[in-house]
């Protein structure tokens, strides 16, 4: 971690490149993996960890807006079900189809069969890719899932989406990790300053409170992709632009698994906005709250919880109310949503979560606004057009820069797994076998686990305690995914955070000999970082 981090660094304040990313949310990790694909000589930052705000906090759905459909947005629906499609072809192995279990109360806006027919429409437009939807009675929907309370449903309907079977901070690593398999200089827990042009060049000073260390970056343009912070960073930049943000706090709760099927429920809550109760794993995510907020600086607070509380516990028809002590883990992430001008106020059924790109051509800076993980693709496919147009040169502009590693090497990896017997290694809490996971959290470098377990068969081994990472996992980390912090870790590239609480986590067998991996001399401060923060 520290030779990655630190070697990357001393490149940055040495050398200058074709584009300075500042933000390793989704937008800079797909506009860094796309530009450094397509050969461009590329940097990026983060003031904090990479996907460590918006981007770590979502549903972990890539669903094609079917709400959008409410407010007649219907380009914006076609163009978001033909980039979840893209994405499904991509990542095989990533993005999922999952059922969606729609429940109407009486009394609701629409009849039921009314919302039956827009998603009928909904799969129209997106090409049949996924199964059909059907329409429900309320004694069908709890003979599929007896967890819901029925007592003043309508009906409802199930239809399809897709969803992120790992963590959204890990898919978003992805991107950063095939950046810098393609020769982009990347940290993170490194901050832009400031940043000024002259003479054709921008010089954004950076500041490093891990390494205790300032420079400078030298570059021809920059990208901003600070996700809600874009307007922030336009002001210390002086640059102006067309579009502005608002900003919408989205809170989930994470508790112990409440359904009997592995399906997304969906409600509209006591606001009239969508609540979803959503499995992951062996836990469910419940909400999200959606609550103009005036800062990206938010936090989960004692009403958002309630909200969430008390719309799930009449929702469904629990043993038992859930309380707080049921909360194993809280997400709060602030929705950038872009709008032209500055400010105001919104009607959140009517704002969406489309993407805009303004450029200073002049100075050569681009703002990326709004958008969301479903879209990602098509993001780093215009960023990578504009900075051409820029006049930044790509010596490869058609290379695919995104997508899982083709057949003839998962084959091989698949081979080898079957060669050392990986499969029948796989520790009893897992709940799939470990070349199914190896292969789709890692890819192609998957192959360099196995080495591990080759070499020594104990790193097949569960190492944290009621989480699903093995010991090579942890070696393969400390070498390749720039952790920083315990919490990057735990939180951004696993989902251990989603799964136990923090005394779980503290008091887990294993854990010393994590930080160890990960830290080596530093492992005992690490811990206590994470402890006390």
């Amino acid at each position: 971690m520290k030779q990655l981090r630190e070697s990357n660094l001393i490149k940055m304040e040495s050398e200058s490149f074709d584009v300075l990313i500042v933000g390793g949310g989704i937008n800079g990790a797909v506009s860094a993996a796309s530009l450094a694909k397509k050969g461009a000589k590329v940097a990026l930052i983060d003031k904090g960890d990479f996907a460590g705000f918006t981007s770590s906090n979502s549903s972990n759905l890539a669903w094609g807006g079917i709400k959008y459909l409410e407010s007649h947005e219907y380009l914006l629906v076609n163009k978001l079900c033909k980039s979840r499609n893209h994405l499904m072809r991509a990542y095989p192995s990533t993005v999922k189809e999952i059922r969606f279990l729609t429940t109407l109360q009486k009394g609701f806006r629409f009849p039921h069969w009314f919302i039956f027919l827009g998603a009928c429409l909904y799969w129209l437009m997106g090409r049949f890719f996924t199964q059909r939807p059907h329409l429900l009675n309320a004694q069908s929907i709890k003979q599929m899932e007896p967890a819901i309370n029925i007592a003043n449903a309508a009906g409802g309907l199930e239809y399809s989406d897709a969803f992120l079977y790992d963590n959204d901070a890990r898919f978003v690593f992805n991107f950063i990790r095939n950046a810098m398999d393609n020769g982009a200089c990347i940290a993170n827990y490194a901050k832009a300053d400031d940043a000024s042009f002259a003479d054709g060049m921008w010089t954004t000073k950076v500041s490093c409170q891990e390494s205790n260390r300032t420079f400078s970056i030298k570059s021809k343009t920059v990208i901003n992709a600070c996700g809600p912070y874009v307007d922030a960073f336009n002001q210390i930049t002086r640059v102006e632009t067309q579009h502005s943000h608002l900003f919408s706090k989205g809170v989930h709760l994470l508790v112990q698994k409440l359904t009997k099927v592995d399906k997304v429920l969906a409600f509209f809550a006591s606001d009239g906005r969508l609540f979803f109760v959503i499995p992951m794993g062996k836990r469910t995510c419940i909400g999200t709250t959606d609550t103009q907020v005036d800062s990206p600086a938010s936090s989960v607070t004692d009403a958002d919880e309630q909200f969430i509380l008390d719309n799930v516990n009449q929702l469904l028809d629990l043993e038992k109310p859930l309380t707080s002590d049921d909360v194993i883990a809280r997400r709060c992430g602030v929705r950038p949503l872009a709008v032209k001008g500055q400010g105001g106020e919104a009607d959140w059924v009517q704002l969406s979560r489309k993407h805009a790109i303004d450029v200073d051509k002049d100075k050569r800076f681009v703002s990326i606004f709004g958008g969301k993980l479903t879209d990602c693709i098509n993001v780093g496919e215009e960023v990578a057009e504009t900075v051409q147009s820029l006049g930044v040169a790509l010596s490869k502009p058609d290379d695919v820069w995104y997508g899982e590693s083709g057949d003839t090497f998962k084959q091989a990896f698949l081979e080898r797994a079957r060669l050392i017997g990986l499969d029948a290694m796989t520790p009893a809490y897992c709940s799939e076998p470990l070349t199914t996971r190896l292969w789709r959290r890692y890819d192609a470098n998957a192959i360099q686990i196995l080495d591990e377990i080759q070499r020594d068969p104990s790193q097949a081994e569960q190492l944290i305690e009621n989480a699903e990472y093995i010991r090579a996992e942890l070696h393969y980390a400390a070498r390749r995914e720039m952790i920083t912090r315990l919490e990057d870790f735990l939180r951004r590239r696993s989902k251990i955070e989603m799964v136990l609480t923090k005394d779980e986590i503290l008091a887990a067998r294993g854990l010393k000999e994590a930080c160890q991996i990960l830290f080596g001399d530093k492992a005992d401060e690490k811990l206590a970082e994470y402890a006390n923060r």
